[in-house]
């Protein structure tokens, strides 16, 4: 067994992880006078070395082929680092008959660094899902109580859009968007034609300077992280904040390995792997914020056992790692020969779509319940990714020839991507694996997925709005193929929309759920969980905002419990 030890201070507060959720509340409960540590499983991140914004291909080993010049493009080699599927030594299992990919980040900032900042506000019949068509379950709060919170985000970290007075989208606070690309003014009036709204994108990237932070240069790279901090991530915005109080302790390299309870019943101490020494450690802190991610978090809450929770901490109700969710995801493009006469031309602006679309069919009777939002994507991007790379895949040959094929095709492609809500079910959800543990000794968890009809029925319709689109635009529509054994309508395998939520949901009851109103365990009082796991529902809408407002709310709520003594 290795030596533990244990850290010379008592905090505050412990945070375990430090994406969204885990940077929101260290600059809340920092700023409001708590001593704090943060627990990061990864190594620390410096924009300027390990973002590679302004990398081209012939910057890059073999130009970024890969090894063995592999025609397919190293995407990791032009991403923002330590974010992938897999991780050398820190396996998962997926069950029989199970298709799940867990994306996971070990640096500094965590998936805050790799995310598409699309930033949109749950609406207030997503908090009332179930009491509208009966469905799932229905939150705990409402959308009046998270929207001031809402506010607090949008106006701290910035996000450009424009108020639509749509009910399946609630407007923010808004930065002024940017214009719309040719590509998207082309969907725009097939949209227009087939009564679809279509409106400016709501993306957590500064359109003009903001709260220290310079406008976004329209380079159109964030996927590679923004060295000058145009767009959001945590190691850049909340997480400085928080270390300017002088009451921040970041410990990185720290894989959690356990939360421990002391006599009274609370939370005592963190137990978890230093990663350089390979020694065990123990964090002791008067309050514990779980901010690892969904499943992260609910791995974390399963094995810490003991005979007062021999299920998991926190978990008397048995609902840890129930009611897994990811969005509903499904894929296609269109060729519009309209743009192969379009002159060649710089494809300016920001890392993601300029306009979007919004749930629009609420009002109507559908065969399937919720609804989906539509991505977009395409036009001339930085060559080594995207649709360049693409073209450069499809056709063979070499010479003149083959260069003059890729410039004819290069921006005439335009993509459209459905994020569509999944309804909880009972076969899907994630487990502590009894026998496969990682290079920590950690065990690890098992996936059980599985879509339901509801899901397939979405990807169909995504399809055939897709399809509808793209005919209206004046283009050829191509449905995205799938995997040999994947169903017709090209909806993604679980987790590879990564918003898996759900896995610690928050509720009234203890007997039916983890967690209080504010994040807070019903069965032990000092512990929080502000990440995704406190979802009751995954709606359409990307859940970083709310994951967000959450975590704000409840760090509120903590500094109030711990300032009247309470924890």
């Amino acid at each position: 067994m290795p030596q533990i030890t244990r850290s010379p201070t008592n905090y505050d507060v412990c945070i375990i992880g430090s994406g969204a959720a885990g940077g929101t509340s260290a600059k809340v409960l920092a700023e409001g006078g708590l001593s704090v540590a943060m627990l990061e499983a990864g190594p620390p991140v410096d924009p300027a070395r390990d973002f590679k914004e302004h990398v081209w291909p012939y910057q890059l080993p073999h130009r970024g082929a890969g090894v063995g010049g592999r025609a397919t493009v190293d995407f990791s080699e032009f991403l923002a680092p330590n974010g992938s599927w897999e991780i050398a030594g820190e396996p998962y299992i997926s069950a029989p008959g199970t298709r799940f990919h867990w994306f996971r980040s070990r640096i500094v900032g965590g998936r805050t660094n790799h995310w598409g900042r699309i930033a949109l506000r749950l609406a207030p019949v997503d908090f009332r899902a179930r009491s509208n068509d009966g469905m799932g379950d229905d939150w705990p709060i409402s959308y009046g109580d998270l929207a001031p919170f809402y506010d607090k985000v949008e106006s701290y970290i910035g996000v450009f859009g424009t108020a639509e007075n749509i009910p399946s989208a609630p407007d923010g606070i808004f930065l002024p968007p940017p214009k719309p690309r040719c590509t998207e003014t082309i969907v725009k009036k097939a949209c227009d034609r087939l009564q679809i709204p279509c409106i400016p994108a709501r993306l957590a990237i500064l359109t003009r300077a903001h709260n220290g932070r310079p406008g976004c240069h329209y380079c159109g790279q964030c996927g590679r992280g923004c060295i000058s901090a145009a767009n959001f991530s945590s190691s850049q915005v909340t997480i400085p904040a928080a270390q300017k109080t002088g009451r921040f302790t970041l410990i990185t390299n720290a894989m959690a390995r356990e939360i421990v309870l002391g006599e009274d019943g609370k939370a005592r101490a963190v137990s978890y792997i230093d990663k350089a020494t390979r020694t065990e450690k123990k964090l002791y802190a008067k309050s514990v914020v779980l901010a690892a991610s969904a499943c992260e978090s609910a791995r974390l809450l399963l094995n810490s056992k003991s005979a007062s929770f021999p299920d998991g901490l926190a978990n008397s109700s048995g609902v840890v790692g129930r009611y897994l969710t990811d969005s509903v995801g499904s894929a296609g493009g269109g060729f519009f020969p309209q743009l192969m006469k379009m002159p060649p031309h710089n494809h300016d602006g920001v890392g993601g779509m300029h306009l979007y679309i919004p749930w629009w069919k609420y009002a109507r009777k559908n065969d399937f319940p919720r609804g989906y939002h539509i991505e977009l994507s395409g036009g001339r991007q930085m060559p080594g990714i995207g649709e360049f790379a693409d073209i450069c895949e499809e056709y063979e040959g070499y010479g003149a020839g083959l260069k003059q094929r890729c410039r004819e095709l290069y921006g005439t492609f335009i993509g459209f991507s459905g994020r569509g809500e999944m309804i909880p079910n009972e076969k899907t959800y994630c487990e502590i694996d009894p026998t496969v543990m990682d290079e920590w000794g950690i065990p690890v968890l098992r996936f059980h997925f599985q879509w339901g009809e509801s899901e397939i029925k979405m990807a169909r319709d995504m399809q055939q709005t897709f399809r509808d689109i793209v005919e209206a635009g004046g283009g050829t529509y191509y449905a995205r193929t799938m995997p040999e054994g994947t169903n017709p309508y090209g909806i993604e395998d679980g987790g590879m929309i990564i918003h898996e939520l759900g896995t610690a949901r928050m509720g009234v009851s203890p007997k039916t759920s983890a967690l209080n109103p504010y994040c807070q365990a019903h069965d032990v009082k000092n512990l929080f969980v502000t990440d995704g796991a406190a979802f009751v529902s995954n709606p359409d809408k990307n859940p970083t905002l709310t994951i967000m407002a959450l975590a704000w709310r409840a760090s509120e709520y903590l500094l109030d419990e711990a300032r009247k003594g309470n924890l």
